[in-house]
């Protein structure tokens, strides 16, 4: 354990504080995660951490400190307003860590039998990956794959909408051409979320490998995701809106999905 520090102008403490930006995170090659719970999910998933920063007077956990000490991280003591400095927004919970972004791809992914994964394209706020990675570990999803994204995947803001599951859920980012060549060569069933859909998502046998694809709330989804192969499947909509937010619409499909498999089995 380092020295106190107490000063907001520490070049330590600027450098942390930075990687609440996403160019110091690609150029440090690190992510900056803010909050107990978020910093003990993404230990309990294996995540390198690097540094910790810890107010003695405002932790609400004790003892993960010291958990992360036992795996190699530095714990450097602050003050309140140091500690202000770093967390990310108007949280804090006596405790922001700086840790090493993991490293997953395609081939990373466990392939099973029974298989149901999202597909996010372009999505751009990163509230919105958090929330339905949220959804997508609540409903036993076995992976997300995020393509071609507006934002990278661990922007705080992703972190704190998932509550930390962004660490436990494999989630893997590349290009929409590369997903779609992915899941056809295992024999995946390939699900996407249209306005124009032809078919009712309930009409949908989610048995199997199934991938469910979903856009942007701008955009919608490119034209990568349309062939005899792909299933185009709507929500119906009884208001005036012609759409739901992108989290709202996964968790609907999700537990769909979920409720289906549960049934069968």
């Amino acid at each position: 354990m380092t020295d106190p520090i107490t000063s907001r102008n520490n070049p330590r403490i600027k450098l942390a504080a930075k990687l609440r930006d996403r160019r110091a995170r690609r150029e440090q090659q690190r992510i900056i995660i803010d909050g107990v719970r978020e910093i003990g999910r993404a230990l309990d998933a294996g995540v390198e951490f690097i540094e910790a920063f810890v107010c003695e007077a405002g932790i609400n956990d004790d003892q993960l400190p010291r958990r992360l000490a036992e795996k190699g991280c530095d714990i450097v003591v602050v003050n309140q307003s140091v500690l202000d400095k770093i967390a990310f927004g108007d949280r804090s919970d006596g405790i922001v860590a700086v840790a090493k972004p993991p490293q997953k791809d395609l081939n990373s992914l466990t392939l099973q039998d029974e298989m149901l994964v999202a597909v996010l394209e372009n999505v751009e706020k990163p509230g919105n990956i958090g929330a339905v990675l949220r959804s997508a570990d609540a409903a036993g999803l076995s992976a997300v794959i995020v393509a071609d994204a507006g934002t990278d995947l661990y922007n705080p803001n992703s972190i704190r909408a998932s509550a930390g599951t962004i660490f436990s859920m494999p989630i893997v980012a590349c290009s929409s051409e590369e997903a779609l060549s992915w899941l056809r060569q295992h024999g995946f069933n390939v699900v996407a979320t249209r306005v124009d859909g032809a078919v009712d998502y309930t009409n949908v046998s989610y048995s199997g490998r199934y991938a469910i694809v979903l856009g942007s709330e701008a955009d919608g989804l490119s034209d990568a995701w349309e062939g005899n192969d792909i299933t185009a499947v709507l929500l119906p909509m009884r208001g005036v809106g012609d759409s739901l937010n992108v989290s709202v619409t996964a968790a609907v499909l999700f537990y769909e999905a979920l409720r289906q498999r549960a049934s069968q089995r």
